[in-house]
């Protein structure tokens, strides 16, 4: 092989779980994108739960797809193959490079190593995890930093954090934004708006939209003040729609206690996936009053579903939002106002729904793709 050409990857695709959340739509956004510039010269092998070996296989038809040990479905079962049956695997397929996609990876893989790791808040915002959550991640951050070749983040401000923090070698970070799929996420018909007004049992009614999963780094508790402090007095006033995951903050079921009667509040859980444009493009506003991110995927997923952003200006999200977006800070009453303003203020929401469609574009998994292959190239270097 010679000394320019990418190298044969291994790409350990077990850590996505079965709900696609934001590693699963990393993974799969980064595969699917390899698969078209894989003419690149790229070799790829990709490992995976046995769930996911059909949608892979069909993903890259040119690259081995190996099932991985129905254990790993567990998480400590995961973690223990990790550090010794990949790095088995590893030597089995040729690979000259190992990525890890979700923060950990192998004390000793045999072969150059790049891991992702997605955003720095484990540290910034400790508050917001569980003791057990934080401490693992932390160790993994850490131990991650040390011992791969190169280390992948998807943003600037993450990789300035890891840089502040863990006083990380800058040199051996690689910035590779996030893309947002064009195809799964665009901009609705008002056939596929109606679709999902009518399966959320909302008819006619408009509404607020949140789509994440329920963690405290989220805030979901101070959109939920802020919503009804905004809209209470209306005469029709838009219901508040928190889609995604179930998560583990136990404060969104007392903000949810204090909202008033005569408002409407819809958790409905995980969305089909093919829902998610009608659901997003079809809200008035789409909130994510977010603590902090390591790139922020839900609110460029909202922006190319041509929906009215608003968010905070806190770590990676201006890096996505940019002036396509309004900001809010993350107290409730500072959210109540700026949410009114939008909601009164039709304008301002169809110029924000073109400028957020618009900046949308500038992301793509392939240029994504092309920014791993790099790092990928000069971590067997």
């Amino acid at each position: 092989m010679t000394a320019g050409r990418p190298p044969r990857v291994l790409i350990d695709a077990t850590s996505v779980p079965a709900d696609r959340g934001g590693v699963g739509r990393y993974v799969d956004g980064l595969l699917g994108a390899l698969g078209k510039v894989c003419g690149s010269g790229v070799e790829l092998a990709v490992v995976s739960l046995r769930t996911d070996l059909e949608r892979y296989t069909r993903m890259l038809p040119g690259a081995e797809i190996i099932p991985a040990p129905a254990a790993v479905a567990h998480r400590p079962a995961r973690l223990a193959w990790e550090q010794t049956g990949l790095p088995l695997l590893a030597q089995q397929v040729g690979a000259q490079v190992l990525h890890s996609p979700f923060y950990t990876c192998p004390l000793r893989a045999g072969c150059p190593v790049t891991v992702t790791v997605h955003d720095a808040t484990f540290f910034t915002e400790p508050e917001h995890y569980d003791k057990s959550r934080r401490t693992f991640f932390r160790s993994a951050i850490k131990t991650s930093m040390r011992r791969a070749n190169r280390v992948i983040v998807p943003s600037k401000a993450t990789r300035d954090e890891l840089i502040r923090l863990l006083d990380a070698d800058p040199t051996r970070i690689d910035v590779a934004y996030h893309g947002v799929d064009q195809a799964a996420f665009h901009a609705p018909t008002e056939e596929e708006k109606a679709r999902v007004r009518a399966r959320l049992g909302l008819g006619n009614s408009s509404y607020v939209a949140f789509l994440g999963a329920k963690e405290p780094r989220k805030n979901v508790p101070n959109l939920i003040r802020g919503w009804a402090r905004a809209v209470a007095d209306r005469v029709d006033p838009p219901a508040l729609v928190i889609a995604g995951g179930q998560g583990h903050d136990e404060d969104i079921d007392r903000a949810v206690a204090e909202v008033p009667s005569h408002l409407r509040l819809l958790r409905p859980g995980y969305l089909r996936y093919a829902d998610l444009p009608g659901f997003l493009g079809g809200a008035l506003v789409a909130a994510y009053p977010s603590y902090g991110e390591g790139f922020g995927l839900p609110i460029l997923e909202a922006m190319a579903c041509a929906a009215p952003v608003l968010t905070t200006p806190r770590l990676s999200l201006p890096e996505v939002g940019g002036d396509a977006v309004a900001y809010t800070s993350e107290d409730p009453e500072q959210i109540a106002t700026d949410l009114a303003a939008l909601l009164d203020d039709e304008q301002r929401r169809l110029s924000l729904a073109k400028a957020g469609f618009d900046r949308a574009k500038e992301f793509t998994w392939e240029s994504s793709a092309e920014v791993h292959i790099a790092a990928w190239s000069r971590a067997r270097s």
